[in-house]
């Protein structure tokens, strides 16, 4: 039976490629609008485009390069699987295919989205949704295809001496791919990033500001590139950002079921192995059942479309914590009941974080209305409201987090709270964090559809207001946008914390890989108690830890901790720098044409939007290169110099400060966005307002924390964990001390 497994979840992920194709026809077919409508969106489509294939050529060439590195370690040092290399390829290849599917289709859906607005709001919610759930299914589709592909190959070509050691060998080789992922993920985000936000502060300091110019007004030169932002940051970089955190969840999994059960055999490891699997591959049908699900009524204000959407996800989640009961039964594994509970911990956590992101960031609430209220006596107040708001927001996800990692662990092991740390349990409690990092992402298909769409409703209110719209269409896509600014805030929610509980697995995961590295070179482990374990795969994780002195008394572990803690912020700082050097630019040049071209404010001349677009590119192009290539440098030097102690207190802390500080970022900046939305509505002096002005300096303040920085931590945090994984080999054979 279990030979036909994989084969399931790859017919999972046609299925859900399939729904994206037809989600996609269907967009393609509605009205794009007047021939103002077609030359805007067209405008869009071609600098998105443009720069996406400028951004594919850089990474292509680190991709080279650090694939003919691994080249050289496995083949020429034998510290690494000679499969390395080719994993690592493909999951770079596929995230980025997701990014530039999920961009294309919301390139060409903003323009008939706006035109689905001039019907009805419920229309307009339709098309852009629809359009958003390509990406989710995309994302999902292309993520069960890999991992599918991969493991049905490496069973066939991987030749261990026993199975339950292939099966421990495969799926670490596996995981290799997840760091493919996350190299193609941070390029996107943080490139994505900064070019969307140099953009967009640009457009809001000197238009909106300065000039008293309406959000994406014709007339301001730097509104296509920053229509042309929201797509390559918050689409493409967003797909690209989920894609890893879905497979790192996936693989993370597997490889702890093959590493805690393989005492127990075969036919153990492979139902520890496929749950994982399963449990994404039901979620996507529980998926694109539930996009069906949302809907909703003309005149829909704030609170009645956040319902319209919860019903899809809280529909989508329910049904996903029943399917894991039943798959764990199905499948007969150990404890079944315990680890059906895990993946319940690890929905619940998920829910809970997105709730608590809503309540936060979303205008219907006290919060951002505070914050909003803020206003009346300057930027300053709404800065510091902002950020003390954001600050607050991170209690719940991290009490959150935290109790379903608790809960997740002893349910795995039957409550043993006595014996929770014996070798046995460790493994077994960590793989259920493992699918409880599963359970919070199985309904990625419609919570990313959730995400995804917010990018489109934004983009459909630009065109409708360089196209001269009736002023009601721009109302409804108002409203659209200011919904998707929450859901964009609660997807990223989810990607966040997801991390959390897989980079702990992931933790686990790198034990594994030093055993089996130690392993291939013949060396020994002096394992808890002084004995001695002649073969490295043989010993357990307390083992390994006793072995090089993971200890938090141990001098090269707390280092290791200053340091990741330190990488959060530096790599922060230098993307919020980068965000503000690009800015600067912008502005000196949308003031220079306002000066320079005479007859843009009047209507009578014309912008150099071009010149615009070449600015955000150029600057993208170039600071995203420094932090990216610092979250694969560092851990291997940290290796290096500290050894296998100093990569996990590097981990340990890049997880604990990486986490809230993420959280932090993404809320605050959140709710600054909603804030200037919520006065927009009319509240404290409306739009023009002085009132208003300073809403969008705190807007501008919020762009890189929510866009730029703050969601690319969590890639960080895997990327870094993916790095010491496929570099373990190196690290367990030479390192300083």
């Amino acid at each position: 039976m279990y030979q036909y497994l994989p084969y399931c979840v790859l017919a999972a992920s046609v299925l859900a490629l399939t729904f994206a194709f037809i989600f996609y026809r269907q967009m393609k077919k509605q009205d794009e609008g007047t021939p103002r409508m077609r030359e805007i969106a067209q405008y869009v489509r071609e600098g998105a485009m443009a720069y996406l294939k400028q951004q594919y050529k850089v990474v292509t060439v680190v991709f080279v390069i650090l694939a003919v590195i691994f080249a050289i370690l496995a083949y020429g040092f034998n510290v690494q699987n000679p499969w390395v290399p080719f994993a690592f390829l493909t999951g770079g290849f596929f995230s980025g295919l997701a990014g530039f599917i999920g961009m294309k289709t919301a390139t060409f859906a903003s323009g008939r989205t706006a035109a689905a607005a001039r019907k009805s709001l419920n229309s307009g919610l339709k098309v852009a949704f629809r359009s958003g759930a390509v990406m989710g299914l995309t994302v999902v589709g292309l993520g069960l295809l890999d991992i599918s592909v991969w493991f049905i190959v490496l069973r066939h070509f991987v030749a261990e001496a026993t199975i339950p050691q292939q099966l421990v060998v495969i799926t670490t080789t596996m995981l290799t791919f997840g760091m493919g992922a996350s190299t193609q993920a941070l390029f996107a985000r943080v490139g994505g990033g900064i070019y969307t936000k140099a953009a967009d502060v640009g457009a809001d300091l000197v238009g909106k500001v300065e000039s008293d110019l309406p959000e994406d007004d014709p007339r301001n030169p730097a509104t296509i590139a920053d229509n042309v932002g929201d797509n390559v940051g918050d689409v493409a970089g967003m797909g690209a950002d989920l894609y890893e955190s879905y497979c790192g969840s996936i693989l993370s999994t597997m490889a702890l079921g093959a590493a805690a059960f393989f005492q127990d055999g075969e036919v153990a490891q492979l139902k520890a192995i496929f749950a994982p699997m399963l449990i994404a591959a039901v979620g996507v049908l529980l998926s694109i059942i539930s996009i069906f699900t949302v809907r909703t009524k003309e005149g829909a204000g704030m609170a009645q479309l956040l319902k319209s959407m919860a019903v899809g996800t809280n529909c989508a989640a329910i049904l996903s914590g029943v399917a894991a009961f039943v798959i764990l039964w199905a499948l007969g594994i150990e404890n079944w009941l315990g680890l059906s509970f895990s993946v319940v911990a690890g929905l619940a956590a998920g829910v809970i974080i997105g709730k608590a992101t809503e309540y936060y960031t979303s205008h219907s609430y006290k919060p951002t209305q505070k914050l909003a209220e803020a206003s009346q006596t300057g930027p300053a107040t709404v800065i510091i409201n902002g950020v003390g708001l954001g600050m607050l927001s991170t209690a719940i996800p991290v009490l959150a987090i935290g109790c379903a990692i608790i809960l997740s662990y002893l349910c795995a092991i039957g409550f043993d709270v006595k014996n929770m740390l014996t070798a046995a349990n460790l493994s077994t409690g960590l793989y259920g964090v493992a699918i409880a990092a599963v359970g919070m992402l199985s309904t990625l298909g419609i919570t990313l559809a959730t995400d995804a769409y917010g990018p489109i409703a934004d983009n459909a209110g630009g065109n409708a207001e360089m196209s001269e719209l009736e002023p009601f269409v721009r109302e409804r896509t108002d409203v659209l946008d200011a919904l998707g600014n929450t859901t964009a805030a609660t997807g990223k929610g989810f990607a966040i914390g997801s991390a959390a509980l897989t980079a702990l697995a992931l933790l686990a995961s790198y034990i594994e890989e030093i055993k089996i590295a130690l392993a291939r070179v013949g060396d020994a482990i002096i394992g808890v108690g002084g004995k001695v374990i002649e073969n490295a795969s043989d010993a357990s994780i307390l083992d390994v830890l006793e072995h090089y002195g993971v200890s938090l008394m141990n001098p090269t572990v707390l280092a290791g901790v200053f340091i990741g803690a330190m990488m959060a912020f530096l790599f922060c700082g230098l993307t919020m720098n980068a965000v503000g050097r690009a800015a600067g630019k912008m502005v000196v040049e949308v003031r220079r044409q306002f000066h320079e071209i005479k007859g843009i404010l009047t209507g009578e001349g014309t912008p150099d939007y071009k010149r615009c677009v070449e600015i955000s590119t150029k600057a993208a192009q170039h600071e995203m290169i420094l932090p990216s290539l610092l979250a694969i440098i560092i851990p291997i030097a940290v290796g290096v110099v500290l050894g296998v102690a100093g990569v996990m207190g590097l981990l340990i802390g890049g997880l604990g400060a990486g986490f809230v500080l993420a959280v932090f970022m993404s809320n605050s900046g959140g709710a600054w966005d909603n804030a200037k939305k919520y006065v927009e509505e009319g509240h404290f002096g409306g739009k023009g307002s002085e009132c208003h002005h300073a809403t969008v300096v705190g807007d501008t303040v919020g762009d890189p924390f929510k866009d730029t920085s703050g969601p690319s931590l969590n890639i960080l945090i895997k990327l870094m964990s993916m790095v010491s994984i496929v570099m373990a080999g190196l690290t367990a054979t030479f390192h300083l001390i």
